[in-house]
């Protein structure tokens, strides 16, 4: 008797998420938005009483900085999963290790941008000293999810690495400077040092040209499929403003 599985047409066998499409653009355009609001905090002094005094001087800068920041690595997480399947295809351990520690990584971080964005708003409404105080007071918090996160931080970017080179995905020089990723600080409100910009701009080496060679070999999406895209991001964008 035959199984479901191999009912299904081949099409659907051979699909794979999140696609070359998806993933390509994802290794494009999140490592390029890491480094640009990388670069754009650097020269504030990491800690957080320097980053938000740096906000309450420049709003606009240090707020631009931060959600760059948060928007590469949202859009990261599908670049990752596709470069894990990649890796799988002959390395599934080091695939499944990688790719589930960076996601729960980006997790991380993405949380920790929402207490950035709140203290920032405390900035606003009841001045420097009682965000600073509030943020402090943060730091004692027992908090056990997030912070629990904080070795699949340190060690995901150096396992996909290593995976990415013993698969082929990447090669040695390339891996090398993804694995500089695994030292990059997490925590909130933490500013930008040259160690970080050398760190994002590793990841910028590593998976920007891998992106494009996704792209290369995807051939052109269907205009419906990019008019889609299009009208879909233009709506997120206006409706998530109205609230």
């Amino acid at each position: 008797m035959s199984t479901a599985a191999e009912k299904l047409p081949t099409t659907d066998r051979a699909f794979a998420f999140p696609g070359p499409w998806l993933g390509g653009v994802s290794l494009i355009a999140g490592p390029l938005l890491l480094l640009a609001g990388t670069l754009l905090r650097l020269g504030v002094p990491f800690f957080f009483p320097h980053q938000l005094a740096a906000y309450q001087r420049q709003p606009g800068l240090i707020g631009t900085a931060y959600v760059l920041f948060l928007a590469g690595t949202i859009t990261l997480w599908p670049g990752v999963a596709a470069v894990a399947v990649r890796v799988g295809a002959t390395r599934p351990g080091w695939a499944l290790w990688g790719g589930g520690l960076v996601l729960s990584g980006l997790f991380a971080r993405t949380f920790h941008h929402g207490v950035d964005v709140f203290v920032f708003s405390l900035v606003e409404s009841t001045g420097l000293s009682p965000a600073t105080r509030a943020v402090s007071a943060y730091y004692t918090y027992p908090e056990r999810v997030v912070s629990s996160l904080s070795v699949a931080v340190m060690l995901g970017w150096s396992i996909l690495a290593i995976g990415c080179f013993l698969s082929g995905t990447l090669r040695l020089a390339p891996a090398i400077a993804l694995a500089l990723m695994s030292g990059l600080m997490i925590g909130v409100l933490k500013g930008s040092t040259w160690a970080s910009v050398v760190q994002v701009t590793g990841l910028t080496v590593a998976l920007v040209p891998l992106g494009v060679r996704f792209l290369r070999g995807a051939g052109r999406p269907p205009w419906r499929t990019m008019s889609l895209v299009v009208v879909f991001l233009a709506g997120s964008i206006i409706l998530g403003q109205l609230g």
